[in-house]
């Protein structure tokens, strides 16, 4: 722990310098919250190491000295305390027993604007009343590993940097720039201005496949809505098309995190510039 000049033994789950850690699972005191004090909080070694590399300001770090350890190298270059106590007072201090034994809190960061992100991008995700944070993190998770350039968030979209998106989506919420769309469907034609074709997804029977689209050829951005209703009929007229993904009978539909990541690839199918290399 040499390595890690900021290291900071705590006893007490009442100090107050774990104040950024407190009561995780109070949905009224979470300090996640967007409306409270609004921090970004990240959970596990590979998570937390996702935060550090990222643009948003690191707080603090709170966790059990095995974790904390582990992130040693990546902690040495930075000047942020690193509170080290047991799993029992790190259970206390956040409500629950926490598995993966290391904690990371940060300020939020100034993302893109709308117009900022469209401009600089290829492919992008224009999501409609994605409420569920799971499925919000899976979709960023898919959208880092497929390539694409950006997610745009429209009304009735639940809060990204949540801690459970955070966790859901390995971190990778934290590097894939999103911002927010006010208006839907009238935010599309900003897309349009900028050359996108705009394809909603849908499973409904007279929508084109997927496979024949060729969403792949130019500009895409592929609208995908919340689970269960799916898009509403004004995004779908708005679109320049409307996809399906053909399935078997006796399935009508996929989760929208699974099928987003199906279509996903479609988008940047010939795009092999930015594959990760296996042996990295």
């Amino acid at each position: 722990m040499s390595q890690v000049a900021n290291v900071i033994t705590i006893d007490d789950p009442a100090d107050p310098r774990l104040a950024d850690f407190r009561d995780l699972s109070a949905a009224d005191r979470r300090p996640d919250r967007p409306g409270g004090r609004g921090l970004v909080i990240a959970e596990g070694v590979v998570v937390v190491e996702r935060l550090l590399a990222s643009p948003f300001p690191v707080r603090a770090l709170l966790g059990v000295a095995r974790r904390i350890e582990a992130l040693a190298d990546r902690l040495a270059p930075l000047d942020v305390p690193a509170y080290v106590t047991t799993a029992e007072v790190m259970a206390e201090v956040v409500g629950f027993h926490l598995n993966r034994g290391v904690l990371a809190s940060a300020d939020r960061a100034v993302q893109p604007p709308v117009a900022d992100l469209v401009a600089r991008a290829r492919t992008l995700a224009v999501l409609e009343g994605v409420g569920d944070h799971e499925n919000l993190g899976s979709l960023f998770r898919n959208a880092a590993a497929l390539g694409l350039d950006g997610l745009l968030l429209g009304p009735g979209c639940s809060d990204p940097l949540y801690r459970r998106s955070v966790r859901v989506s390995m971190g990778h919420v934290l590097r894939v720039p999103f911002a927010t769309v006010e208006d839907l469907p009238g935010g599309l034609d900003l897309l349009r201005e900028n050359g996108f074709k705009v394809a909603a997804l849908t499973p409904r029977a007279d929508a084109v496949p997927l496979a024949t689209a060729g969403l792949h050829t130019g500009k895409a951005a592929l609208l995908l809505g919340s689970e269960g209703p799916g898009l509403t009929e004004e995004a779908i007229a708005a679109a320049d098309l409307a996809v399906r993904i053909p399935m078997f009978g006796g399935v009508d539909s996929l989760n929208v995190a699974t099928a987003a990541a199906i279509a996903f690839y479609a988008l940047g199918i010939q795009d092999k510039s930015r594959e990760t290399d296996p042996s990295d």
